[in-house]
C-alpha cells in the first residue's frame, strides 16, 4: 500500500474529494425528502472528509483558497488534455 500513498496526488484527491461532497448534498436531500435514514450520504460524507483531509494532510503547508482554485484547474487541464 505504500506504493498507493506515493503515487497518489494530493490535488487529484482532493479534487474526487469536493465532487464527492457535493454529490453528497444530493443524496442528504433525497434522504430527507422521503423521509429515510441518510445512511448513504453519511458514509460518502465521511468518504469525502477523509478524502480533503488526507489531501490536506499531504500536501506541505495545506492549501489556500487560492491553492484549491489552482488544484481544480490543473485536475481538469490534466483530464482535458
Amino acid at each position: 500500500m505504500d506504493w498507493l500513498v506515493r503515487a497518489a496526488d494530493p490535488d487529484l484527491v482532493l479534487c474526487i474529494g469536493m465532487l464527492l461532497a457535493v454529490l453528497v448534498i444530493s443524496a442528504l436531500v433525497s434522504a430527507y425528502s422521503d423521509s429515510r435514514a441518510p445512511r448513504v450520504g453519511s458514509v460518502m460524507a465521511l468518504i469525502a472528509a477523509g478524502l480533503i483531509g488526507w489531501a490536506f494532510h499531504s500536501r506541505p503547508g495545506g492549501y489556500a483558497l487560492a491553492d484549491v482554485i489552482d488544484a481544480v484547474y490543473g485536475v481538469i487541464g490534466r483530464v482535458l488534455g
